[in-house]
């Protein structure tokens, strides 16, 4: 599972002004393992961005999480390893230390950060050819091609470390990634683990657009309306559904009773563009 955050101000009317309160995302995307689970994201308001609030959140998950670098994630695992609670182990983004080194090459035009974007860009050459593939032959391949690209880069990287002044911008860049490269590395051992958090990222960006136009959600139960209308909206699109056809259709199904609510599941938006294609496959066979 992926996990992000972004900020979405509430209006404060006591004080007058807005308080800064968190968006979380939580998402799945089996797609580029060919696995069974439909692509869904689903959001909630709170009022904090702490460890705490993530680890209520995912109490009852156990798996990988991937995540950015953010230390309330790095919290939550840690105190997981402390207790009986399900298992967890962190995966990180191998897009979020990328845009450490562009930020470099930007700013000083670093010949060494341009080096290390060239391994990157090798390992998402060969992550490009093999998607869609079973999390077995990923993880093959992987091991054969990017596991020696992986291995010169954290020893160009620990090389660097020692050359170079760990306040510069090029000096903190190597130290992130040196300091998750755990994390960073955890593709190479599961075919199921993506390079980076990209399909959670994604996910915001709608989110981020309706902040800046909207500024900010009326109260804490605007914020929670709007998170599950985010859900809804995000999880029909990443399953290439239009969500304004989808939600017309299942508001009057649900509305005229039509479906029942132990049906519900056959609304969702995977199971309702199956059955969608399945009519059209139907009135082709008859045509």
């Amino acid at each position: 599972m992926f996990c992000d955050e972004t900020p979405l101000p509430r209006l404060d009317p006591g004080r007058k002004r807005t308080k800064l309160c968190q968006l979380w995302a939580q998402a799945i995307d089996d797609r580029p393992w060919n696995g069974p689970a439909p692509p869904a994201v689903a959001y909630v308001f709170a009022e904090s961005r702490s460890a705490r609030e993530v680890e209520a959140q995912l109490s009852s998950f156990a798996g990988v999480l991937q995540v950015d670098g953010y230390q309330a994630y790095k919290t939550m695992a840690r105190r997981r390893g402390k207790s009986n609670v399900a298992p967890m182990r962190l995966a990180f983004c191998v897009a979020h230390a990328r845009r450490k080194f562009v930020d470099v090459v930007k700013l000083t035009g670093s010949s060494e950060a341009l080096s290390i974007l060239a391994r990157i860009a090798e390992v998402y050459r060969i992550e490009a050819k093999l998607r869609g593939e079973s999390a077995d032959t990923r993880l093959t391949v992987r091991r054969r091609e990017a596991a020696p690209v992986m291995k010169e880069l954290k020893t160009k990287l620990t090389e660097l470390s020692d050359e170079v002044s760990a306040k510069s911008a090029l000096g903190k860049a190597v130290t992130y990634t040196l300091n998750h490269w755990g994390g960073l590395a955890a593709f190479l051992e599961d075919g199921r683990i993506e390079v980076d958090s990209n399909v959670v990222e994604r996910s915001m960006k709608s989110v981020a657009l309706t902040r800046k136009n909207s500024l900010f959600v009326g109260n804490e139960r605007g914020g929670k309306s709007f998170a599950v209308l985010a859900s809804l909206v995000n999880t029909a699109k990443l399953n290439g559904v239009d969500p304004e056809v989808w939600l017309a259709d299942v508001l009057e199904r649900i509305i005229s009773g039509k479906v029942t609510a132990n049906q519900m599941e056959t609304l969702f938006p995977w199971a309702w563009k199956a059955e969608r294609e399945g009519i059209a496959d139907q009135e082709r066979r008859a045509a």
